[in-house]
């Protein structure tokens, strides 16, 4: 695996959660800073060495409401 991606969306208590596309990893922080630290941990864990993505992609998603 050359790489995997991140959906990350702010937590409706605060902070943000993250969860990854095609493998079962969820985690979620209070900052950015540390999810980005708790992303690489969770994938750290979660895969062998030889089996590691190489890459961690992250893709914001941010729900706006607008009212008419």
């Amino acid at each position: 695996m050359n790489e995997i991606i991140f959906i990350v969306e702010e937590s409706l208590e605060g902070g943000y959660e993250a969860r990854a596309l095609e493998t079962s990893i969820h985690t979620e922080a209070d900052t950015l800073a540390e999810l980005k630290n708790s992303i690489k941990d969770a994938v750290k864990c979660h895969y062998n060495e030889k089996e590691m993505p190489r890459i961690i992609r992250l893709h914001f998603v941010k729900e706006e409401v607008i009212t008419l």
